[in-house]
């Protein structure tokens, strides 16, 4: 069987069992908070639960390393819609200790884009020419802190977001769940 045969089994079963009354919600953040972090997978399950969260209690973004890259991209527009539609009056954005984005080899990267992607080097030479820089679009940060201090920034800074909903800034030890606080409020950097 498949990854996905196996995963479509399993589901079917799921609902046929009603295994999803567990978990139901709406979705309106119970705790009325948004928390922007990485998709790291060790974070999956640990984050929520060292946080006291249970299903519906927040809104979770996940990209690599919790980092908005841009102040108008997909990442912050679902912050802006966890703020003015879905009634998040605070924002987390946690990093954590070991993230894969830390010191990102970004010639690395375009090497396996070559290499296990079969992408052309001549798309990526046509894409540098016309703008678009690698090193800035797989770049990572020098340690967590840096890039949850970047991201908190951001959001804080961003026109559209609201100056009275406060941005923490957290990096989670990925083994034990233990919190570090960055900046707590964030009005005071």
């Amino acid at each position: 069987m498949s990854t996905i045969s196996d995963l479509l089994e399993f589901n079917k079963n799921f609902v046929e069992e009603k295994q999803y009354e567990a978990y139901l919600t709406d979705k309106f953040p119970g705790k009325k908070m948004a928390i922007l972090t990485c998709m790291d997978t060790r974070l999956v399950e640990l984050l929520p639960k060292a946080l006291n969260l249970r299903n519906g209690d927040a809104k979770f973004i996940k990209n690599a390393g919790a980092v908005l890259t841009q102040p108008f991209g997909s990442a912050m527009r679902s912050i802006l819609v966890a703020i003015y539609e879905l009634g998040a009056r605070e924002v987390l954005v946690i990093g954590h200790h070991g993230c894969g984005m830390t010191n990102l080899d970004t010639e690395g990267m375009i090497s396996k884009f070559t290499e296990f992607g079969g992408v052309d080097p001549v798309a990526i030479e046509a894409l540098e020419n016309s703008g678009i820089s690698m090193e800035r679009f797989l770049r990572g940060f020098s340690s967590p802190e840096e890039g949850v201090m970047q991201s908190v920034r951001m959001i804080r800074n961003h026109p559209l977001f609201p100056k009275s909903v406060p941005v923490h800034g957290l990096v989670i030890h990925p083994e034990t769940g233990a919190l570090d606080v960055l900046v707590e409020d964030y009005r005071e950097e």
